[in-house]
């Protein structure tokens, strides 16, 4: 059952960072900014399917870890912990991205929900044009590679592998 949870808990903790990438790679460096600037609306890759997937990347690390340490009753804390303290900080954001981007954000909002993911059926390359034409692509996909998000994303990548590290000491001792 230990190995399960643990096991269980670093697929968690994977999923969650493979979100954030995936994320961070649509969105571009401005992701790391908690100042009032605002880079362009963003609704391709995970944007297209939910409007925080760098928030519910970080949910799933956080649960992943309490996993990964067989804190099985520490898994529902953090998730609603997170989830008040997310909610907060989205309710800003969205405030001033509709001051901001006006009606092009209330029909982003309207599409695409806000913590579960949407999965699409039917047309995709339909969907694709109708961001297009709506403006909705965000940034030149030239300017950020798979190199400058994984350079971006060293923070979490050293905080993980520290996270996992102190585990892995706690579970020899």
């Amino acid at each position: 059952m230990s190995a399960v949870l643990v096991g269980s808990g670093v697929a968690v903790t994977v999923i969650g960072e493979l979100i954030r990438l995936w994320g961070v790679y649509h969105i571009g460096a401005i992701s790391r900014t908690r100042s009032e600037r605002l880079g362009p609306l963003v609704a391709s890759g995970p944007f297209a399917r939910l409007r925080n997937p760098l928030y519910v990347g970080n949910i799933a690390l956080w649960v992943g870890f309490a996993l990964t340490a067989r804190l099985v009753w520490l898994a529902p804390v953090i998730l609603a912990l997170l989830a008040l303290e997310y909610h907060a900080i989205v309710r800003w954001e969205e405030m001033l991205l509709e001051s901001r981007l006006g009606q092009a954000y209330r029909d982003y909002a309207a599409r695409v929900p806000r913590w579960i993911p949407l999965f699409y059926r039917g047309d995709r390359k339909a969907r694709r044009e109708e961001r297009r034409e709506e403006g909705l692509f965000g940034r030149d996909r030239s300017v950020f590679s798979w190199r400058a998000t994984v350079f971006s994303e060293r923070g979490t990548f050293i905080a993980i592998a520290l996270g996992y590290l102190v585990l892995w000491l706690k579970l020899r001792t």
